[in-house]
């Protein structure tokens, strides 16, 4: 993902500064931490001759050297878990022993996976393959017929692996947030919430809206709909609004009335 910390772009390009990839965030997050825990210690000294001080100076050194260790040991530990974890992927991938064929909904081909992986993920796809529709032959066969192959495709992947690339979650992210709701997969559904919350712009805030009312994500829904009100007329003076409004009749009443009491606070603040 873009970074607004280690992005190649230009400054004035950069995302949003709330916008971080995940190595920034822990490096962040570590020094924050340890400035912490050193400003701990620096409280807890007491006024003394300068041997003492040298000597308190000199444990808080070695107790920061120790907890970067730690620190160390920690993320060299994580990366074995992931590695070792990412072969999920690779038997989604490779088709390693899979044992039921997941179907989307257009014409597009089934999908092998693996029931157990499903059930694992999902307490809804657990109930579906615990019916007595899917308890027994290895080429037993589900479909999600609200997704696309693509979006299928894209949904297993993350199943499998945890993330997708850039370009998969830029192009799927509202398909795979409604499929999040619908089977509960909470995981995805941050996943998802980030990479809406990250793009918001003018172009994109009714899709948004609507998407976080279809899944109830309140948080989701007045960040967008807070983002409309405040860039109300080029929102609802674009072509985009019409056929919005027509298909959301109950959003754009609350449009109006967030836009109304904006306006009103507005007034009473002069």
């Amino acid at each position: 993902m873009d970074c607004s910390i280690c992005s190649a772009m230009p400054y004035i390009l950069r995302p949003p500064r709330n916008t971080i990839c995940g190595a920034c965030y822990e490096g962040a997050r570590s020094i924050i931490t340890f400035t912490n825990r050193l400003d701990n210690e620096k409280g807890t000294e007491k006024p003394s001759n300068n041997s003492v001080s040298s000597s308190n100076s000199t444990k808080g050194f070695a107790n920061a050297l120790k907890w970067m260790k730690e620190m160390k040991e920690l993320e060299e530990e994580l990366i074995e878990k992931i590695s070792f974890l990412s072969e999920f992927a690779a038997a989604f991938r490779d088709e390693i022993h899979t044992d039921i064929q997941v179907k989307p909904g257009d014409d597009g081909p089934s999908i092998p996976a693996h029931k157990a992986l499903l059930a694992a993920r999902s307490s809804i796809f657990r109930n579906i393959l615990d019916s007595d529709g899917c308890k027994a032959p290895p080429n037993d066969t589900i479909t999600l017929p609200e997704l696309n192959y693509e979006e299928l495709e894209s949904l297993l992947e993350f199943l499998y692996s945890g993330h997708l690339p850039k370009e998969k979650v830029e192009k799927h992210v509202y398909s795979l947030s409604v499929a999040a709701d619908k089977y509960e997969i909470p995981f995805l559904q941050k996943y998802c919430e980030h990479q809406m919350l990250g793009s918001l712009n003018s172009f994109n805030a009714l899709d948004i809206l609507e998407i976080s009312d279809t899944c109830s994500n309140q948080s989701l829904k007045e960040t967008s709909l807070n983002f409309i009100v405040r860039n109300m007329e080029e929102i609802v003076f674009s072509s985009r609004f019409d056929a919005f409004a027509l298909k959301n009749p109950h959003l754009t009443v609350q449009i109006t009335r967030a836009s109304f009491v904006d306006i009103k606070n507005s007034r009473n603040a002069v």
